[in-house]
């Protein structure tokens, strides 16, 4: 990062991807908490013309609120990489892993953390049978925050019709009951455990909206429980490659103790809105959002 005295910073936001209104939001709570840090900050929203639009701006930093494809998948992070503008966030190769859900799963189990059974489909066969023995979900193996997740529940008798918006290859996962936990790691630190309590699915409104989930955190959970949250979540984070800050997300099935903990999915760019869980586990934890912030432009680098 460069040494004048007010670092200017390029928060990139929006984007193509399905997760554009949650990015922007991001985006425009980073930009002003950084904004309170002063740093000179840039608000833009990623375009077909963002390698131009960097290239005439010359900033110091670029912090990376993108969510989903383009920003999240490494397509962006290598264009960074090309330009040698330090960035936020995981670097190509980890970015490309986390989002890509088999390929995560796969990295997990050489990782030897625990997951449940997956397979990889066409939206035609998911259509015409079930793919596995119900219950189950279907969703995108590349995208996040909910977007178009399918839960067929057991007993069911008729295969989900999925919406036209779904990719033609998807993930077919069994049923994790239990609780939704998520831990976030920041550097090489696993900070805490939030339990998500929800009236019905953790959906993109549950996410999202106001009064969609409670966040209790730190979880009211077994030490045992806790401590494992911790260990898989730094465990994920390592053996992804992941670097600066991500958050690992868990269903627990209680009645099975240990043994009923499996990791769902590593998060390279996780939320930063105001019902977002990275920061509230770092508020948690001592650090307040700017702070935060703060600690990621720091932590900005090529070669990630």
């Amino acid at each position: 990062m460069s040494s004048r005295a007010d670092p200017k910073v390029a928060v990139l936001m929006g984007g193509p991807s399905a997760e554009r209104e949650v990015s922007l939001s991001s985006g425009r709570e980073c930009a002003a908490a950084l904004r309170n840090e002063g740093f000179e900050v840039i608000e833009l929203d990623a375009g077909p013309d963002l390698a131009a639009r960097l290239a005439d701006l010359s900033p110091d930093v670029v912090f990376n609120a993108l969510h989903g494809r383009w920003g999240e998948d490494g397509c962006v992070q290598g264009l960074l990489e090309w330009s040698r503008i330090p960035y936020t966030h995981s670097g190509v190769l980890a970015s490309a892993l986390a989002m890509d859900k088999e390929r995560t799963k796969q990295v997990y189990r050489d990782a030897g953390l625990p997951v449940v059974a997956s397979v990889l489909a066409s939206k035609a066969e998911v259509a015409a049978r079930h793919v596995l023995p119900p219950p189950y979900v279907v969703k995108p193996y590349n995208e996040g925050s909910s977007v178009g997740v399918y839960l067929v529940k057991d007993g069911a008798n008729q295969p989900p019709q999925l919406s036209d918006e779904m990719p033609e290859t998807v993930m077919v996962e069994t049923y994790a009951p239990g609780r939704e936990m998520t831990t976030t790691v920041l550097g090489d630190r696993a900070l805490t455990v939030t339990d998500i309590l929800t009236d019905g699915w953790y959906d993109y409104d549950a996410k999202y909206k106001a009064g969609g989930s409670r966040h209790v955190v730190p979880a009211e959970i077994p030490q045992e429980i806790f401590d494992a949250c911790l260990d898989y979540a730094l465990r994920a984070h390592k053996a992804l490659g992941c670097r600066g800050l991500s958050r690992t997300d868990f269903r627990w099935d209680e009645s099975r103790g240990l043994e009923g903990l499996v990791l769902l999915e590593t998060n390279t760019q996780p939320g930063m809105t105001p019902t977002s869980l990275a920061p509230e586990q770092a508020q948690a934890c001592g650090m307040s959002f700017g702070a935060l912030c703060r600690w990621m432009v720091e932590d900005a680098s090529c070669d990630r």
